[in-house]
């Protein structure tokens, strides 16, 4: 193995990695020990890379399945700390602009979704199509545009139910 290629995938994916880890981490150093999770994972899964498939794809899985992890144990936790509800994720690169209220409303209705349909819904919205989405979570296509469908319609009744249907 090339000692070079895992840190180049590293560096090209810095980005995904990171909204991989703000959707499931509620605090900085929490994100920080994901992404360094995340990047120790994809060196150790590096022999195991086919480059028949997209290397987006690998990192997807990787970076998901050790955020997902992160998530289940810190929830087993966090019923003896204090309440995080005021985390959400970003859809896009850090801004330093604030989102809209009704932003913040559909961020937090993300926030609150089991961690497969955070992963459905975080992969769809990087416009990943739903062969890839299936690819990485490991279901079928047809199983990927159904759930796809059913959380959006929770989430439209969600936000219907605060007064921001759209």
């Amino acid at each position: 193995m090339d000692a070079d290629q895992p840190i180049e995938l590293l560096r090209h994916h810095a980005g995904l990695i990171a909204k991989v880890a703000h959707a499931y981490c509620k605090s900085p150093s929490d994100r920080e020990d994901v992404v360094q999770e995340i990047a120790v994972q994809l060196w150790r899964a590096w022999d195991r890379y086919d480059p028949r498939f997209a290397e987006s794809t690998f990192v997807y899985r990787i970076a998901l399945n050790v955020a997902i992890s992160f998530h289940r144990r810190e929830r087993r936790h966090r019923s003896r700390r204090e309440s995080l509800d005021a985390h959400a994720i970003t859809l896009a690169a850090p801004s330093t602009r604030e989102p809209s209220e009704a932003v913040e409303r559909l961020l937090r209705c993300i926030d609150g979704l089991p961690p497969l349909d955070k992963a459905l819904v975080l992969l769809d919205l990087d416009d990943q199509d739903h062969a890839t989405i299936a690819d990485v979570l490991g279901l079928s296509v047809s199983n990927v545009g159904t759930k796809l469908h059913r959380i959006r319609a929770r989430l439209r009744t969600t936000l219907a139910l605060d007064g921001d249907a759209p």
